[in-house]
């Protein structure tokens, strides 16, 4: 049931949107191993000789198959290298947006001289885990990021804690700014605060596009949005509202994961992530010719709601959280189309109905694929709430009420889901063993 807001509670959805939409230049799990060697690096007086990281098994997931930016390179030991030597290690997320030519050089030949090694942290409690110890010499410093990309908790200079934070960062908890929100109250939010508490949402849209134009101007990764553009030119695919929603979609994950240099507008510590909850709202808005606010109280709607269903599981877990944020562009999709709460329900209650249950096996190109296919079921599910079709409550793990449903789909990626976790990890293990 929705409560009626308050101004605390509105602030709250200001500072979770401040807090989870970020620019990030790179997949956040090589990133955020980058700098923690980056702000281990910054310690030192003189440069790095060696490296030596630790990280949880999720984060080795996620940094297997990714392409670091501007490296053509893929795995966490080049993002390593290139964080220690070239890293700027207060830019968070964006840790390396400025490296140069010659700091990618420096990193390369650092790392084919055997300097770099990074492990699986074990025994390991944290989901996202990254440790990152540099030497100079003699001299070595060793930061460790947990429970979120950005959050150091500890800092060590030569076997000196210099630096101690245990906080817990991400959602969840007393501090939990959903703990009395529903789906209504973010829909409320979005759709009625003054516009200029939200304004700043609209950086999404030019991140974002700018990624997808990349996507589409070179070859990156799988190519999935050059291909569908092909094809749709060789009168395979219709050129419509849709295909226009996954080439757009799909191209900014394509660059995102190929390694281009520009910064995603990140959504629950996820790039492509935040492209879900992005492309698909900036596509359609053009397609109604939407003003300026319609498009920002969209990407808000969208981006909370995205946010909203994240904060209910791990953050990194076997549940390809590019299907949930899908979700909220549908949300906002079905708001720019309708205008009301209802079809912003059904919307979400069938998109629960239908790709519950992708998983999450690493980041890599083929991320692509799952997010233009998470966004080509977000729109099917807005035009069946525009027919006042949706999901019903007897239907699997759907309710009659949209909240209730995604708690149901939560709760699988908090609890069953775990097992399934354990097993791509050990999958994924035993492949770069035989490699």
């Amino acid at each position: 049931m929705a409560t009626h807001h308050t101004p605390a509670q509105w602030n709250n959805f200001v500072a979770a949107l401040r807090q989870s939409v970020k620019p990030a230049t790179g997949c956040t799990e090589p990133i955020s191993l980058a700098l923690a060697a980056a702000k281990a690096a910054a310690c030192l007086s003189a440069a790095p000789t060696q490296i030596r990281c630790y990280v949880s098994p999720n984060l080795m997931k996620n940094g297997l198959g990714v392409t670091v930016p501007g490296t053509g390179m893929t795995g966490l030991p080049v993002a390593a290298a290139l964080g220690a030597i070239g890293g700027q290690p207060d830019a968070g997320l964006n840790v390396l947006c400025g490296v140069t030519a010659d700091d990618i050089a420096a990193g390369k030949a650092f790392l084919a001289s055997g300097a770099v090694s990074v492990e699986i942290k074990e025994p390991c409690s944290h989901v996202l885990y990254s440790e990152a110890t540099v030497y100079s010499g003699d001299d070595q410093a060793t930061v460790t990021i947990c429970g979120d990309h950005t959050h150091v908790t500890e800092i060590s200079h030569n076997g000196t804690i210099i630096y101690q934070d245990d906080a817990i960062t991400h959602q969840g908890g007393s501090d939990n700014p959903f703990a009395d929100a529903c789906a209504r109250d973010i829909y409320d939010f979005a759709t009625q605060a003054p516009v200029s508490m939200i304004n700043f949402m609209r950086q999404a849209a030019d991140l974002n596009d700018a990624l997808a134009r990349e996507g589409m101007s070179n070859p990156y990764g799988l190519q999935i949005g050059r291909s569908l553009e092909k094809q749709r030119e060789r009168g395979l695919l219709s050129k419509d509202l849709l295909s226009d929603i996954m080439i757009r979609t799909s191209s900014a994950s394509d660059a995102r994961m190929g390694g281009a240099q520009l910064p995603a507008m990140s959504n629950s510590g996820s790039g492509n992530q935040g492209i879900a909850a992005t492309q698909p709202v900036v596509v359609v808005a053009e397609y109604l010719q939407a003003d300026e606010e319609q498009l920002i109280r969209a990407l808000t709607l969208s981006h909370l709601m995205a946010i909203y269903i994240h904060s209910q599981f791990p953050p990194l877990s076997a549940l390809c959280a590019a299907t949930t944020a899908s979700m909220g562009a549908a949300a906002g999709i079905a708001w720019l189309f309708e205008g009301k709460y209802e079809p912003v329900a059904m919307a979400i209650s069938s998109m629960i109905g239908d790709i519950t249950g992708i998983i999450c096996d690493g980041a890599s190109n083929s991320c692509a694929m799952k997010v233009s296919s998470g966004v080509s079921a977000a729109y099917k599910a807005v035009l069946m709430a525009m027919n006042q079709q949706c999901v019903g409550g007897n239907d699997g793990i759907v309710c009659t009420d949209v909240d209730k449903s995604i708690a149901n789909l939560c709760a699988l990626a908090s609890l069953s889901m775990q097992h399934t976790d354990v097993q791509i990890i050990e999958i994924m293990a035993n492949k770069a063993k035989s490699a």
